[in-house]
């Protein structure tokens, strides 16, 4: 959270030394401690030699860009990168789908339909906290800020208790507001109803937090040792399994809940109690390393927001899935939105990379300075079209797998694919151009873009890709194609 200047004395660089350990602490040294602004470069240029981002940020000209030295990034090596993290984590949307087509036919989802508004909101967790926590985890390990082994453990475990907190706050907030369009849109609210899914949104988000922030410190402790880049490993495997695993949480604890709703109702109330008088605690724990402390403080904006959004996506989804015509929908629901939010993911990281090396803070090129148009987003941006298009193979590979899966010999109709393909080549098309806009207008604002962008892109990722999906389905119900199930 402390970004370093070069110490007045002389010396502009530090001489290496076989051991990578001694060489960073030694680096470390020759930087001197100022006031953290939000758009400091996330890293010392050091740590860029070798790679394409070798410009010096401090020594650009104000108001302005430098532009990037050293080799570019070949347009094999950027697919190959993307495409893995990009196949992993569409198996696990698709994964994720087949477990909500199986589970909305117990008891509780039959019983109480507001869980499905709950679904988007607890999933988008990933992007609002998993991932987000996974990048800054990411940079401090490539910035050398974890390695002296007290440093290390300080930041993990401020960063896991700000995430448990955002956790408990996020699944009480989502439940709430899952309560109010149910009632908005049926006109009555139930107690035992409203209880249970505050008790099961809180339980499912701090636990699903909980067991994926362990496996992502882990991912990128490891991924260190054995030499790999964190940067490469750990936002792909928050994707892939962050679905899975909050959407699995959810399930269980909803239908567990459910058998306690007429008979033992207070048992609720005292789960919801017990995980919200964990919340002093977290706050203590995260104001005791000055990164988890400064997004205690100002990274609440975006999270909530994106809970929001998501929440009315999800709105979407129970109108959607409560049309005997239309509950097809609920299979492909998560693989549109997840696929949407990872791609995207990507874009509005390598946009806010390139700022922080290469521009001043809160300064932006000439041709950003307006308004973004599409063709500008493509022409300037060789990743946003390598991204586009792998939406068309892409979904193809999941859409088969998910027939795979339900032990269909036969593929959906053409109708079907081309519509489905259509929406989602317009979702990933939307938000990629939103992302550009976005990203650039948080950087003139003084805002980080790593930490606001995310949340806001996997939330509109949700709401797009639940509306053109809902779109998909009605207009195959009413030209009559059944072969979409």
């Amino acid at each position: 959270t402390l970004s370093r200047t070069r110490k007045s004395n002389g010396s502009t660089s530090q001489p290496s030394h076989p051991n990578g350990n001694t060489a960073a602490l030694n680096a470390s040294l020759s930087y001197e401690l100022r006031p953290y602004r939000e758009t400091d470069a996330l890293l010392p240029n050091e740590h860029y030699q070798g790679s394409k981002f070798s410009g010096d940020t401090e020594s650009k000209a104000p108001g302005g860009c430098s532009p990037r030295d050293g080799p570019a990034e070949s347009l094999c090596s950027m697919v190959l990168q993307i495409l893995v993290p990009f196949l992993l984590a569409g198996l696990g949307t698709v994964c994720a789908g087949m477990l909500l087509d199986f589970v909305q036919h117990w008891d509780v989802f039959q019983e109480i339909t507001e869980i499905f508004i709950l679904v988007p909101a607890v999933l988008g967790l990933k992007g609002n906290l998993e991932m987000t926590m996974a990048s800054r985890l990411s940079t401090a390990v490539n910035a050398g800020k974890m390695e002296p082994a007290r440093e290390k453990w300080r930041l993990v475990i401020g960063n896991l208790a700000l995430k448990q907190l955002q956790a408990t706050v996020l699944g009480l907030l989502a439940a709430l507001m899952a309560t109010a369009l149910g009632w908005m849109m049926e006109g009555e609210m139930l107690l035992n109803h409203a209880t249970l899914l505050c008790a099961a949104s809180i339980a499912t988000a701090f636990m699903a937090s909980l067991l994926q922030g362990v496996i992502m410190v882990g991912v990128i402790i490891g991924s260190k040792k054995v030499g790999f880049n964190p940067d490469n490993v750990a936002t792909p495997m928050a994707a892939s399994f962050g679905d899975l695993i909050t959407l699995a949480f959810l399930a269980c604890f909803s239908q567990w809940f459910y058998t306690f709703l007429e008979l033992y109702s207070y048992v609720l109330y005292l789960v919801g109690l017990v995980f919200v008088s964990l919340i002093p605690l977290w706050v203590v724990v995260s104001s005791k390393h000055p990164a988890s402390c400064i997004l205690l403080r100002t990274g609440w904006e975006p999270i909530i927001t994106a809970m929001i959004i998501s929440s009315i996506g999800g709105l979407i989804l129970d109108k959607t899935v409560s049309d005997p015509n239309l509950a097809g929908v609920i299979v492909y629901a998560p693989v549109i939105n997840g696929i949407g939010g990872n791609l995207v993911s990507i874009q509005s990281s390598r946009i806010a990379t390139d700022l922080h090396v290469n521009c001043s803070a809160g300064e932006v090129s000439e041709d950003h300075n307006s308004c973004s148009s599409p063709c500008r987003t493509f022409s300037n941006h060789r990743s946003a079209r390598v991204l586009l298009l792998l939406v068309i193979p892409g979904q193809l590979i999941f859409i088969h797998a998910i027939h795979l899966l339900k032990g269909s010999h036969t593929l959906p109709s053409p109708v079907f694919i081309v519509a489905f393909l259509s929406a989602a080549l317009i979702q990933v098309f939307s938000l990629l151009c939103i992302a550009d806009w976005m990203v650039h207008c948080l950087w003139r604002r003084g805002k980080d873009p790593d930490s606001y962008s995310i949340p806001y892109l996997t939330a509109l990722a949700d709401l797009l890709g639940t509306g053109l999906l809902s779109l998909v389905f009605l207009l195959l119900w009413c030209i009559g194609d059944r072969g979409s199930t």
